[in-house]
């Protein structure tokens, strides 16, 4: 009943190139939660990370597991351009030891999930 996203290595849809997976915490949420699983954690009884987003307020967190170890966070950075030219800036705090391209993955991956789908083009 959740949907999963999985996240291959390069363009390999290859279960040996598969990275990690993220599936929504429950399918009723208000803010949007997500467990993420690494590929090596082939049971997902317990998630390896957690990723919280508000994009009403345009911010996320994300944890260690289930823990309350924060290892990075995104938030919409106030600025002049921002406010009067409706041009959105963000500022993303990653703590050492995490992989940059990871926490952009999964910050991709939560504002996908809360952009509304435009409807196809008409004739």
């Amino acid at each position: 009943m959740h949907s999963t996203w999985k996240v291959f290595r390069g363009d390999s849809t290859d279960s040996g190139d598969l990275l990690f997976s993220v599936k929504r915490s429950s399918l009723f949420q208000f803010k949007t939660t997500l467990d993420v699983f690494l590929a090596t954690n082939t049971r997902e009884d317990v998630c390896d990370f957690k990723a919280k987003g508000n994009f009403s307020q345009r911010s996320c967190v994300i944890y260690a597991g289930n823990s309350s170890t924060v290892v990075a966070q995104m938030h919409k950075k106030q600025s002049l351009q921002s406010v009067f030219l409706g041009k959105d800036k963000f500022m993303v705090t990653v703590n050492p030891n995490i992989d940059y391209a990871f926490i952009v993955a999964l910050i991709v991956i939560l504002y996908q999930i809360n952009i509304p789908q435009s409807s196809p083009p008409t004739s």
